[in-house]
């Protein structure tokens, strides 16, 4: 059908008036935003169904939401069919969400499933915890992590806490794919609604405070600085850290307050610089050791530390991955725990810095592919056979054992802090405890770039852009030959100099990877959730003292430069 066409078929008694008035008013103005709204339907990526909000197949709304929701029920009724089904949903502070979360409430409740819905907004990562801790057969969070306020979004998670993975992801994309908006049940059935709170909250932190904590000393004389960047994360975090036994945290009072609009900052995203800025000023003017930034669902985290000059720096994901990760391995041997059946997660596009860590105590490091339902499919797998420490990837999530099965900024704050205290008590410190694992394996260094292209034409562009970097293959990168490309679509590894080519045992992704006989790495990757294709660079070199380190640094930096320019992605 022509996009008009489609537009049409909004007009009719399926749709509400308000609905309908909507798309009259685009149908009058024949505007790029019909043309957006309706040029193809939202679909599940990485991180679930997100997009902008409005009328339109391929906007959030009621009716999209709906649809998957329909869907959703109908494949959950044919994967148990022998019992009574229920579903948790959360949602956090941006628009609608609160509106969107009851809507979804209804259609399950209309198909006869009994609804956990969160009596006000929620952490995501509570969510993953709820399904698992009420016995649901998934759960459905209304979230767009950090995009811009226009944004909304809508993520699924089976019934192990973990977002939804193949089959089941594709299984459900096709009962939704057979449904007409006129088949939607938004009757609801007021009496299989159950609202929940504080008991899960409760049972929430607890087990938070019991992950996240390792005995160690220094909590009382550790100074935070805290922001939920008007996000989710203040109805945890401040409680789990005082539960915890931290004492001298320090909110910043601006971002305090859950807003759609994140009126303080440009973009809500812990990975910016500039989200943080706040909080780094507080930090400066009170003499903090840490800050702590979450995104509105809490699901990534942001630290900030000194670093040897005593300036307060943001490290990056891969970063504090690492850091998180030599901490909780090393406490798992202190305490005799590590008998050759443990594992920690990361993801394909991840520094290889933490499996160099894990491998380093005997311990398996698994790679996935970008997104943490891949590492909860890695512990779902490995039930009763291993036992997971923790994991995360670049983009700034970590997760720490089992018991939440995505992203989960809430423990992970908790982890940060106790790494933190733990160094400052031995006159150490969070950074130095970063530096230190640089000189016992190599300086890694890495960068990302993501380049905006929205709209049809600019997932045209990205879509050629891919196609360019198959097609013809970098051969070299700043003067070092490349020896491996991974093409995750094609599912080959292939060396580029010998000619031999090795499947891949992952799902299929499109994802591109080159690797020079040096060990640098650049990885080409559209997002899942954004108008975006993502470049991530990583470069190494040895350490021989941590006295050496900001020298080292700088000349990765320029060499991460040099390859920028060398590609033409400036």
């Amino acid at each position: 059908m022509t996009i008009l066409e489609k537009a049409q078929l909004w007009l009719t008694d399926t749709f509400d008036a308000t609905t309908q008035e909507e798309i009259k008013k685009l149908i009058a103005s024949n505007s790029e935003v019909l043309t957006e709204s309706f040029y193809k339907d939202l679909e599940f990526g990485t991180g679930g169904m997100r997009g902008i909000m409005g009328a339109g197949t391929n906007r959030i709304n009621k009716y999209t939401l709906g649809k998957a929701t329909q869907g959703l029920a109908n494949y959950i009724k044919k994967s148990f069919p022998d019992k009574g089904h229920k579903v948790a949903i959360a949602y956090d502070c941006r628009h609608n969400s609160q509106q969107f979360a009851k809507i979804v409430a209804n259609v399950l409740s209309a198909n006869n499933i009994k609804v956990y819905l969160f009596e006000d907004m929620r952490p995501t990562p509570e969510l993953s915890f709820a399904v698992r801790h009420l016995g649901c057969d998934a759960g459905i969070v209304l979230t767009a992590s950090h995009n811009p306020p226009e944004y909304n979004g809508y993520k699924v998670y089976w019934n192990d806490g973990g977002q939804i993975i193949p089959p089941d992801d594709g299984n459900i994309i096709r009962e939704v794919n057979r449904l007409d908006f006129s088949e939607i049940n938004f009757n609801a059935n007021e009496s299989i609604i159950k609202y929940i709170g504080k008991d899960v909250d409760d049972a929430f932190i607890k087990a938070s405070v019991k992950n996240g904590t390792f005995n160690v000393n220094g909590r009382d004389n550790l100074k935070i600085v805290f922001t939920s960047l008007h996000g989710t994360s203040i109805k945890s975090i401040p409680d789990a850290l005082a539960k915890a036994g931290y004492t001298d945290v320090h909110i910043v009072e601006e971002q305090r307050e859950p807003n759609g609009d994140f009126p303080t900052v440009d973009s809500p995203n812990p990975e910016e610089p500039a989200a943080l800025k706040m909080a780094t000023d507080l930090a400066n003017k009170i003499n903090a050791d840490i800050v702590i930034g979450t995104d509105p669902d809490s699901d990534r985290i942001g630290i900030a530390v000194r670093n040897l000059e005593g300036k307060m720096v943001l490290l990056n994901g891969n970063q504090t991955m690492s850091v998180m990760t030599n901490f909780l391995i090393k406490n798992w041997e202190a305490q005799g725990k590590l008998n050759g059946k443990q594992f920690v997660g990361s993801t394909i596009v991840s520094t290889n810095l933490v499996n160099d860590i894990a491998t380093s105590y005997g311990v398996e490091s698994k790679v996935g592919l970008t997104g943490f339902k891949w590492i909860a499919k890695m512990i779902r797998d490995a039930e009763g056979k291993q036992n997971f420490i923790g994991g995360g990837e670049e983009s700034f999530g970590y997760m720490v054992g089992d018991f939440v099965r995505d992203k989960d900024a809430v423990t992970a704050t908790l982890l940060a802090c106790e790494i933190a205290a733990n160094a400052k008590s031995t006159n150490s410190s969070f950074y130095k405890e970063l530096l230190s694992i640089y000189t016992k394996h190599s300086f890694y260094k890495e960068h990302l770039i993501a380049i905006v292209k929205k709209g049809m034409d600019g997932a045209e562009q990205i879509s050629k852009m891919m196609v360019e970097l198959r097609e013809n293959p970098v051969t070299e990168i700043d003067g070092s030959k490349v020896n491996l490309l991974y093409d995750y679509q094609a599912s080959t590894k292939t060396n580029l100099l010998t000619g031999k080519v090795e499947p891949i045992e992952l799902e299929k992704s499109n994802v591109l990877i080159y690797e020079t006989i040096e060990g640098t790495k650049v990885a080409a990757r559209p997002s899942g959730t954004e108008p975006k294709i993502k470049f991530y660079f990583s470069v190494n070199t040895p350490l021989d003292l941590i006295e050496n380190a900001t020298q080292i640094e700088a000349k990765l930096d320029a060499k991460i430069e040099r390859i920028i320019k060398e590609m033409k992605l400036f």
